[in-house]
C-alpha cells in the first residue's frame, strides 16, 4: 500500500467519523429542541417521548434544518404560542452548540 492510499483511507475514515458526529449532534439538538418546545406546549410523560420522536423524524424529511424548524414552529403556532423565527433559530443554534460540547466531552 502506498502513502497515497494510506492518506486516502485516512480521509475517508475522517469523513465518516465527522458525518457520524454531525448526525449525533443534530439528533441530540433535536431532542433538546423538542423538550424545550414540549415544555411550552405542556406536553409531558409518554406524549413527550412521542413528540421527541416526531421532531427527530421531521429531520429526515429533507436536507438541512428547515424541516425541524417548520415542525416546531408549526406546532407552537397551532397552539397559539408566539415564538419569533429569530428566537427559534437561536434556540436551535444554542442546542446544537451544547450537543457538540456534550459529545466532545464524552457525555452520553
Amino acid at each position: 500500500m502506498t502513502a497515497f492510499d494510506d492518506r486516502e483511507k485516512g480521509f475517508e475514515k475522517k469523513f465518516a467519523h465527522d458525518a457520524e458526529l454531525k448526525f449525533k449532534a443534530e439528533s441530540r439538538r433535536n431532542k433538546m429542541l423538542a423538550e424545550w418546545a414540549a415544555a411550552k406546549l405542556g406536553v409531558t410523560g409518554a406524549a413527550l417521548e412521542d413528540y421527541i420522536k416526531a421532531v427527530r423524524k421531521a429531520d429526515l424529511a429533507e436536507a438541512g434544518d428547515m424541516d425541524v424548524f417548520r415542525k416546531v414552529k408549526g406546532d407552537l403556532t397551532a397552539k397559539g404560542i408566539a415564538v419569533s423565527d429569530a428566537d427559534l433559530h437561536k434556540q436551535m443554534g444554542e442546542f446544537l452548540a451544547k450537543a457538540v460540547s456534550e459529545i466532545e466531552s464524552g457525555k452520553s
